[in-house]
């Protein structure tokens, strides 16, 4: 087995309220004035109260813009190269931010032996992981390996590569850091995936330190991994490359389907395991809408204190896409107020396919 010893977070430097993006998006989205409610409305029931970007167009002054054509329909639109250069330029600085304050005083950049990163936000070559070896002077023989392109859940995926080179190397340290930078691809088009896209999504960058679970330092035990795929939401849930940026597919029908395959999911990942929902002390869930962790909290007949770490991320960062389960679990972490009764947490985050990935952990 495996131990996450230490998380780091962190977020880009303009913080945007939920009312002032909304200014931003109904100068571009409302045409109509009922089409200016419909917006207001979403907005402000969206369980979001800030989100944080490179870009600082969405809460200042239209004069200020640095990214996006100051006029009325955006012309000239920002290309995809134009998307990509912000991306190489500002994705492995927020890495290497949350790097540095997941290994501080842990371990020296030269210890560590693996990098995993994690995106799906911006794609180039030599990429972040090059990008981030050169600015840490980590080690040229580092194994390096990146999970592109999977959207929300990767950061488990990532946990998982990392959790088998712990197992058959003991002495590895092992680091997965998931960075992405949503708004980079907001999309001008009058859609209800645009709109649904332009209210939840955010930037962020968690780095997680992995070792052997016989280092003695306290920390996240991996237990157990399982995922399924329910076909039935590959086309309400998608995430492609186009000529004006990445586009998101954001279906109305999620929550539905999370809440006809979520429960029997968790029952099913936890009898894998020989566990039943009572063993389970804390619940970190991916905040992907208020609407999803609503769903989820019904289906599993979930209090309101069990998913109060989903929620706080959502309300002050929003979704930032694979870092967010891992900003929940730092939150469940730092919440902790003693470590000595067996605690446990069941994980799960969502993405495309309709993809639902969840690990077991326990803190030790």
């Amino acid at each position: 087995m495996s131990k996450i010893i230490s998380i780091g977070t962190k977020v880009p430097p303009y913080a945007h309220s939920q009312e002032e993006v909304l200014e931003f998006m109904n100068r571009i989205y409302a045409s109509t004035p009922e089409q200016a409610r419909k917006v207001r409305h979403l907005y402000r029931h969206s369980g979001i109260q800030t989100r944080y970007s490179y870009i600082p167009d969405y809460s200042c002054r239209t004069s200020e813009w640095q990214f996006y054509a100051p006029t009325e329909n955006l012309e000239p639109f920002a290309s995809v190269e134009k998307r990509m250069e912000w991306y190489g330029r500002f994705a492995p600085q927020l890495a290497v931010e949350s790097i540095e304050e997941c290994i501080n005083g842990l371990v020296e950049p030269k210890e560590i032996t693996h990098l995993i990163t994690v995106s799906c936000t911006g794609m180039s070559a030599p990429g972040l992981d090059l990008q981030i070896m050169e600015a840490m002077d980590l080690s040229p023989s580092l194994y390096r390996s990146s999970v592109n392109f999977m959207g929300c859940y990767a950061a488990v995926h990532g946990l998982k590569w990392a959790d088998a080179i712990c197992k058959t190397t003991p002495q590895a340290k092992v680091l997965v850091v998931c960075v992405e930078l949503c708004t980079l691809h907001f999309q001008r088009e009058l859609t209800q995936d645009n709109i649904a896209s332009g209210m939840l999504f955010s930037d962020g960058a968690a780095a997680v330190l992995l070792t052997a679970d016989n280092d003695p330092r306290p920390g996240f035990r991996l237990d157990q991994f399982y995922s399924e795929v329910s076909s039935g939401g590959k086309k309400d849930m998608a995430w492609n490359i186009t000529s004006t940026g990445f586009q998101m597919t954001l279906s109305g029908y999620i929550p539905e389907l999370l809440e006809a395959n979520f429960a029997t999911l968790v029952d099913r990942a936890l009898a894998s395991s020989g566990l039943e929902r009572k063993d389970i002390t804390h619940w970190c869930i991916h905040p992907g809408g208020k609407r999803i962790l609503e769903t989820i909290a019904h289906s599993m007949e979930l209090g309101p204190s069990d998913l109060q770490h989903s929620y706080s991320v959502m309300q002050a960062y929003g979704n930032m896409s694979s870092p967010t389960l891992l900003f929940v679990l730092k939150s469940i972490g730092d919440g902790l107020k003693e470590r000595n009764s067996p605690q446990r947490i069941f994980a799960a985050a969502f993405g495309p396919g309709l993809t639902m990935e969840t690990f077991i952990s326990t803190i030790v």
